[in-house]
């Protein structure tokens, strides 16, 4: 459980690695927009082949099927309820979290990174070791979401401290949630634990289609389809070392 939470601590701790460079780097729009499509075709390739793919091999395709189905809507009734709490424009990098409340920015970030904690606890389970691609997936994902979201809630009128602080919490529950994502099933059916992996990666593919990547081709224009490819050939190659 404790290797568990160390690399769930370390895919979120490059979400402060991400708010410390949209605070203080200043990197343009555009640079975000890029590095948010990189990282999404880096979650793409870890959740097709290291969570939905062993899951089919695990539980077969009624694990995946329910699995995806429910990760799915999950994401998608949590992300509403919060984007009429405030905050639709959680990772937005314009500033437009100024009308969003503190509170619906603080669950937004705990829904999208809790399925990739989870997902990376669940590798763990039956003796093996960490699914290395999945953590990378997650740390490269990570730095261009909070690098964004950083960046608005500074122009939104947020502190430095405030937004770090912010990050620094949503860190140290993904080390929990790796933790308990290997507590939770080292003893669970292999139908089980194929089913949460499905449940992560529907949730997980449900935000970069309704924030990432909508995000992304707004600030990068079309060039963000080559380096959304790069990063999956990237995270693909990784997973296959």
């Amino acid at each position: 459980m404790l290797e568990a939470a160390f690399w769930g601590f370390v895919a979120g701790a490059a979400l402060l690695v991400g708010a410390l460079i949209g605070l203080y780097a200043r990197a343009s729009t555009r640079v975000i927009a890029l590095v948010m499509g990189f990282g999404s075709g880096v979650l793409i390739s870890a959740l097709s082949f290291e969570l939905t793919h062993e899951a089919y091999l695990t539980g077969g395709a009624d694990a995946v099927v329910v699995g995806l189905a429910a990760g799915s809507l999950t994401f998608f009734l949590g992300d509403w309820i919060i984007d009429h709490r405030g905050g639709e424009h959680r990772k937005r990098s314009g500033g437009q979290q100024a009308d969003g409340a503190a509170g619906a920015i603080v669950l937004g970030s705990l829904l999208d990174g809790i399925p990739e904690s989870v997902a990376i606890g669940v590798t763990l389970v039956g003796g093996g070791g960490v699914g290395v691609a999945v953590v990378a997936a997650v740390f490269l994902s990570n730095v261009p979401e909070s690098l964004s979201a950083a960046t608005g809630l500074q122009k939104a009128g947020h502190s430095a401290r405030w937004i770090l602080a912010l990050w620094s919490g949503v860190t140290l529950i993904s080390a929990a949630s790796a933790a308990a994502g290997y507590g939770l099933l080292a003893h669970a059916s292999g139908n089980v634990i194929a089913g949460i992996q499905a449940f992560a990666a529907g949730a997980i593919l449900t935000m970069l289609a309704d924030t990432m990547l909508p995000e992304a081709t707004e600030g990068g224009g079309s060039a963000v389809g080559l380096v959304t490819v790069l990063g999956f050939a990237m995270a693909f190659l990784l997973g296959q070392a």
